[in-house]
């Protein structure tokens, strides 16, 4: 059978424990939603208007949270969106619930086991479709042209795959289930690489990342796992020379957090280029990667903070000795930027509120203020 040079990496951590990466208080009856933005610190330069998209992550009924993204990167409340499904009601210790992959979002029903498929037009969503995860609690996708891929953390834990068709349709690849590095691997993200060659998935319990490798028919072979080289390695991404980057929460250690990037051949191996470099603040658990990859962001969970990198050659300086490019509100989990990489926006678990920042040219943060009345199960962000 022939086969692509396609390789799947998973990370791992335990679906209960989320080693300091985790939402804070959290409850059944999530919050009405409403609007409190604070003052704009600043007016950046235009751009074209888009929006920002959270996942409730209800036990009672999952929905997408539309926010109004205007040309100067504030947000304003939109509407409501049902998955079909529920949520998981609490904090998922993943990233990648919510995806939006040109004009297709992806969201896991936790509670439910499904994956939904929205088709997006301007601020309104329409639901394509609804399928089984093929597991127990589906936390994170990825999509490459028309293959999904989907991590459940639940039972013995897996990886399964589904063909897109055009009208955003998905079908079970069938025989394409397959095990984690363990039955109790704790996975945080999957992810394809920048050439559909390669899956990427983190494993917290098992301190590792593995890969699978794709062949032309959409399937797999099995899991290889690779030693990570910090701890509890959790959220990641791809440059556009497919080096990776992979957050290190170090269990939670107060000060201890750091992000490490590696090389990703074109066969599958795994090979360090940088770190880990601490960003010397707490659980850094989620990432995100400016469009021209000269910098990435962290947030860390225990310490209120993110903090930014510039990259070259696939290494890694912070951009203040400190880490402390940007405070958030308490306990920022979920990161994304704008699909030009202009506004970045995070979601706070405890404040139940999106802090919203302009990326200058430099790399530094300028914060243009808040919108809060989040439910407090919210998760996942993606932003266009």
């Amino acid at each position: 059978m022939k086969r692509f040079k396609t390789v799947f990496i998973v990370v791992a951590m335990g679906s209960m424990v989320f080693y300091g990466c985790k939402k804070g208080d959290l409850t059944q009856n999530p919050a009405s939603l409403s609007q409190n933005v604070s003052q704009k610190v600043i007016k950046p330069e235009s751009d074209n208007p888009g929006a920002v998209y959270v996942l409730s992550n209800s036990a009672s009924g999952n929905e997408v949270l539309v926010f109004n993204r205007s040309s100067e990167g504030s947000l304003s409340v939109g509407q409501n969106f049902t998955t079909g499904g529920n949520g998981s009601g609490s904090g998922l210790g993943s990233q990648g619930s919510l995806i939006l992959q040109e004009n297709y979002l992806y969201a896991v029903n936790a509670g439910s086991n499904e994956v939904s498929v929205f088709r997006v037009n301007d601020d309104q969503l329409t639901l394509v479709d609804k399928a089984s995860s093929h597991g127990i609690m589906p936390i994170s996708v990825t999509v490459h042209g028309h293959l999904l891929y989907v991590v459940n953390t639940g039972g013995s834990g897996n990886i399964s795959g589904f063909h897109i068709s055009p009208d955003g349709h998905l079908a079970y690849l069938e025989n394409s289930t397959r095990a984690l590095s363990s039955d109790a691997a704790g996975p945080a993200e999957i992810h394809f690489n920048n050439q559909g060659t390669q899956l990427v998935v983190t494993e917290k319990n098992t301190n590792g990342i593995s890969t699978y490798t794709l062949h032309s028919n959409g399937l797999t072979d099995n899991v290889v796992f690779h030693p990570a080289v910090g701890i509890t390695p959790f959220g990641f991404a791809f440059n556009n020379q497919d080096q990776l980057f992979v957050t290190d929460a170090f269990g939670g250690a107060a000060g201890q957090s750091a992000v490490t990037s590696f090389q990703l051949s074109d066969d599958g191996n795994l090979s360090l280029i940088d770190g880990p470099v601490g960003t010397n603040q707490t659980s850094a658990c989620w990432l995100a990667i400016t469009n021209n990859g000269k910098y990435c962001y962290a947030t860390n969970t225990g310490s209120a903070s993110i903090t930014g990198f510039s990259i070259h050659d696939g290494k890694l300086t912070r951009l203040n000795a400190d880490g402390l490019t940007a405070n958030t509100g308490t306990t920022p989990i979920d990161v994304s930027l704008s699909n030009n990489s202009k506004f970045l926006y995070n979601v706070n678990s405890t404040s139940h509120s999106i802090t919203m920042f302009h990326v200058n040219e430099d790399g530094s943060l300028d914060a243009l203020g808040n919108v809060g009345g989040l439910p407090a199960s919210a998760v996942g962000i993606a932003a266009k």
